[in-house]
Parts: C-alpha cells; structure tokens; sequence
C-alpha cells in the first residue's frame, strides 16, 4: 500500500462533496476558538480529537453546529475558505466544489455582502496563489426548515457569487422530506443552479428517489441507502446521475457500521458513476487522500483504477469543458507516468 498511498499523494484530483465549516483543521477551529472564547469548543487541537468522535448522526450535527457558530465576521470567512483551499492544494485538489451553507452565517450577524466578498476573495486568491480552483454550492440547512430554504434560495439568486455553480440540501434527513423544497430547487435550476441534494445517507432509498424525481438532483449527496434498490441503483447508472460517495464520513456518522459493509462495491457493480470525498474531512480524522486509499482498499484498486476513480469526479463536476478536458489529461499523463516508471 505504500506504493499506492504515493501515487494517491501526487494524483491530481477534484472533489464534489466537501463542506465549508466542516473542512475546518484542528489548527483553523482552534484559533477560531480561541477568537470567540464563549464557545463550547475546545482551543487545543489535541482536545479537538476527542470532540470530534460521535455517537450517531445527531451528535454529528450538534458538534458541527457548533463549530458552525465560531464563523462570525467576514474575516473568519475569509481565513477559514483560503485555509480550506491550502489543505486541498497540499493533496494536489486541483478543482473543488464546497459545500456553503450562507444562511447559518447571515443568521448570526454576518453581512450578506460581506460574506460573498470574503468567499470571493478567497477563492480568487486560492486560483492564483495556490493553483485550486474552487467553486460553491449554497445548500439549505434542512433543520431549519423552509425560512432557511427561502433565505438560502434569495441569497443564491439575489446576491449570486460568481464561483457559485449549484445548490443543494444539506443536515439530517430523518423528519426532512425532501418534498417540501421542491420550489426552491425549481427556482435555483430555472437560474442555472444545479441540483446536489443529500439524499439516502441516513434514511432508505425513497429519499434518493424523491431527490430524483421531485428535486432534480444531477448528483446526489452520498446515496449510500440506494444499493438496497436495484431499480434504483439502474436507474442512476443509465442517467448517468453520480453518487458523492464519503466512506469515512459513513462510519463516522454509523449510517454505514463497518467499513467492510460498505456499498461502494455494489454501486460500482451496477454501473453507477461513483465519486469519492471526504465530506467534513478533519471532523471525520480524513481527507481525501486517505478515501481514495479506503476506496482503493473496497475496490481493490490499482493505479490505473485510481486513475478512473479520479476521472469519475472530473466527469461528474461541473467544470467547463475546456477544464474538465484539461484536468482528465493531467491525470491520464500522471498516471502512464508513473506506471511507466
């Protein structure tokens, strides 16, 4: 595996399911921490690891809102989005589309036009400086409910960034139907916006079904529910519908028990065009290097399997043409490269 972790640390990659606030490193969320000291949130990085471990998907949430609670100001935006950018260029991310939920922050005080320049900055400045070239999703938070779908489609429409290429549906799903945000997502992809809904991670196969047929959804957030339905797992393989699989983030969440139970195999078997992410990478002890490792470990995969896993993502972003040409190439030239010797 050794040799395989190499070739994984220098592939070129993109990564479709990442979330902002989650991607936060023990060193950002400490340092945040320590800027808002009426946080429950540790300031060592050490102490960090033991509040990161979770007892179910709910716990989940309620430590990933309260990490959520420590971007307060522009500034932190600003920091957290060009640091997240760095641990990507680190893993040779070349293009990456996060996950935004823009609501939490204009809730808690921060101007609606000051966040939008603090991602903006950041983003310009990670193309330039970094060689990332990142992209957003606005995503409801599904635990607030429709004044949180509302805001989030205003904010995605009216106040629309120039980086933002989607929109999606993010938090639990239990007690969450899917129906109910049908006419923001009809609003969202009348615009341009495309649909990433989370959908089938902790409930079954019917969500995936409702992101489907009710949401539009070109992607679907995890899906990991949808390989108890063989219909289902068909359908998607023949629409060419991709799933952001998070293997790490499953076991972390207990939505999948033990990473030997894992469907990512199932999925592939059955023609479904599977990405690999991290999800909330530094909550959950990974990164994406490491998921390509687990998948390589699931699939048993070589270095040319690694190849296509990664062109998978590329094939399923929405990059330009031009670009998902261009970063198909560096990863096909990387990898007769390095089997080259």
């Amino acid at each position: 595996m050794t040799d395989l972790s190499s070739f994984i640390a220098g592939l070129p990659k993109a990564e479709l399911h990442v979330h902002h606030v989650g991607s936060a490193s023990p060193r950002i969320v400490a340092e945040l921490a320590s800027r808002h000291p009426d946080s429950k949130v540790p300031t060592d990085p050490e102490a960090l690891r033991e509040y990161f471990t979770f007892t179910d998907f709910a716990h989940f949430i309620e430590v990933y809102l309260s990490v959520v609670d420590l971007v307060r100001t522009p500034e932190d935006v600003r920091l957290l989005t060009y640091e997240v950018a760095r641990d990507m260029a680190r893993q040779n991310i070349r293009y990456a589309e996060l996950t935004i939920t823009p609501y939490s922050s204009v809730r808690r005080g921060i101007d609606e036009y000051a966040f939008m320049e603090a991602i903006e900055d950041a983003r310009k400045a990670a193309e330039t400086e970094l060689g990332v070239l990142l992209r957003w999703c606005f995503d409801i938070p599904g635990e607030a409910g429709l004044v949180s779908a509302e805001e989030t489609a205003r904010l995605a429409l009216d106040r629309r960034p120039e980086g933002l290429v989607s929109f999606g549906l993010g938090g639990p799903e239990i007690g969450v139907p899917r129906p109910q945000f049908k006419p923001f997502f009809d609003r969202a992809r009348a615009e341009g916006l495309r649909s990433v809904p989370h959908a089938g991670e902790t409930t079954g196969p019917e969500t995936v079904w409702d992101a489907v047929r009710l949401l539009g959804a070109e992607r679907i957030g995890h899906g990991t529910s949808a390989a108890r339905d063989p219909e289902l797992l068909a359908y998607l393989a023949d629409q060419r519908i991709a799933l952001e699989v998070c293997p790490t983030s499953n076991i972390a969440t207990r939505a999948v028990e033990r990473l030997e139970d894992h469907p990512l195999r199932r999925m592939v078997d059955a023609g479904v065009l599977v990405t690999v992410n991290s999800d909330d990478p530094p909550m959950f002890g990974t990164d994406l290097n490491n998921e390509y490792a687990v998948a390589a470990r699931l699939l048993d995969l070589d270095e040319r399997g690694l190849g296509t896993l990664a062109k998978n993502a590329v094939e399923a972003s929405f990059l330009d043409q031009a670009g998902k040409t261009r970063l198909a190439g560096e990863i096909d030239a990387y990898t007769e490269r390095w089997i080259a010797g």
